[in-house]
């Protein structure tokens, strides 16, 4: 007779199971929440995903994730300045909520806790597959965030800053925003903290019909931090979404992006950046799924990696039978500078529809030789030489987003990485 036996648990599996038990008191939510937590905590006893999940092939969450600190009730994040001038900031502090939050006309905050409380958040608790660790993992312990609300046809003329800052130890939150038929806002929602910490963090956004967001991640958590982190999105009718990331930061990093498109005509665009340094690991897992006819995306990922930084990019795109005439493209293209750097690509399409247009690519390649010697030959010196080609090589893909304070901030944030690492 063959027996399956559970493996031992890991110290690190141990200690969020034991956090769980002697926090559960502590974390806000009703009855229905609360079933939410005890079938997310279960998902963690069968054991944190290895490399044999597909979907965490490269990213071996039970070997990685060696320890797990305490939650630290004396950390004492404090807020900080945007990233775009004159952005309405709201801050979460090490898991909690902040007091003080902008008044804008069009726009609701509600404290997360609120919602858990009377549990009308329970139903967007639930994971969105069986390997959803992150999902799992936030549900468990999430307290607090923020609900955004934008009203329909609201016009926001300066970006909402949601930050989420750590001082140390375990933070855990989830910030839904639901934006209205016609709105159009930019959304900057920034990680990052200066702790040895456990961080997650999951964002859900729910497009309404003809509504226009562009919504920018800026990851730059310290190197000794561990940051896993989901951002899920619903698109409707003729509705238009720009995600940008960038990670410059974090020891250990996951971030997922599951997007669906719910109504005919919209239209998905994703950039990203990775600047991967040091002894670190960074994750970008992508899931779009085309659910509808007539909807376009186009992704396109940069990636840098120097020392013995380890990368990885995972990119689904699903078509469904239903939807025709679905338009879809997806690049990855990554410089090399270390002999010790890895970076991994699996870009895959699954089409069930026949009439399409899709396609997928991805590339590795090191500074070019040609390029170095040009600029070195009149009179640029070689280190200035491979940092200009390294940073036109990236801020291709920020130039891209159609306003100007954005680019000039998010180049500003790539100057200062480059003068760490470069």
């Amino acid at each position: 007779m063959n027996m399956h036996t559970q493996p031992q648990r890991t110290p690190a599996e141990t200690a969020l199971i034991d956090a769980f038990g002697d926090r559960l008191s502590l974390l806000p939510g009703d009855g229905a929440v609360m079933l939410k937590r005890d079938d997310a905590i279960e998902t963690i006893k069968h054991g944190l995903p290895t490399r044999r999940i597909e979907s965490w092939h490269y990213t071996d969450l039970r070997r990685l994730l060696n320890a797990v600190p305490d939650f630290d009730p004396a950390a004492n994040a404090k807020a900080i300045a945007p990233i775009v001038d004159g952005s309405a900031v709201v801050s979460i502090l090490n898991g909690k909520s902040d007091a003080k939050v902008p008044v804008l006309e069009g726009v609701t905050f509600q404290p997360l806790s609120e919602k858990l409380i009377d549990g009308s958040i329970a139903p967007g608790l639930d994971s969105y597959g069986s390997d959803d660790a992150i999902g799992a993992l936030n549900t468990a312990f999430v307290a607090d965030g923020y609900f955004v609300d934008i009203a329909d046809g609201a016009e926001l003329e300066k970006p909402i800053e949601l930050q989420n800052l750590q001082a140390g130890g375990q933070t855990h939150v989830r910030l839904p925003v639901r934006v209205g038929a016609g709105a159009k806002a930019v959304i900057v929602e920034r990680q990052t903290g200066d702790g040895a910490a456990l961080v997650s963090s999951v964002s859900q956004l729910v497009l309404g019909e003809g509504a226009e967001v562009t919504w920018l991640i800026v990851q730059e958590q310290p190197e000794t931090a561990t940051h896993l982190a989901q951002f899920k999105a619903h698109l409707g009718k003729n509705s238009k979404l720009t995600v940008f990331f960038m990670n410059a930061g974090g020891k250990l990093v996951r971030q997922e992006i599951v997007v669906r498109t719910t109504g005919e005509g919209a239209d998905f665009t994703l950039r990203g950046i990775n600047l991967l340094a040091g002894d670190t690991h960074t994750d970008v897992t992508m899931v779009l799924d085309h659910a509808v006819p007539h909807t376009t995306s186009t992704e396109v990922i940069r990636n840098v990696v120097t020392g013995n930084a380890r990368g990885v990019f995972q990119g689904r795109i699903n078509v469904h039978q239903y939807a025709q005439k679905t338009n879809a493209k997806m690049a990855c293209n990554t410089l090399l500078l270390s002999d010790d750097g890895e970076f991994s690509t699996k870009p895959e399409l699954e089409i069930f529809a026949d009439d399409v247009v899709c396609g997928h690519g991805a590339t590795v390649t090191e500074i070019d030789h040609d390029h170095l010697f040009y600029l070195m030959a009149r009179g640029v010196d070689e280190k200035t030489a491979r940092g200009l080609l390294v940073k036109a090589f990236v801020a291709e893909v920020i130039e891209e987003l159609d306003d100007e304070a954005i680019v000039e901030a998010l180049e500003a944030r790539l100057d200062g990485w480059f003068v760490t690492h470069g």
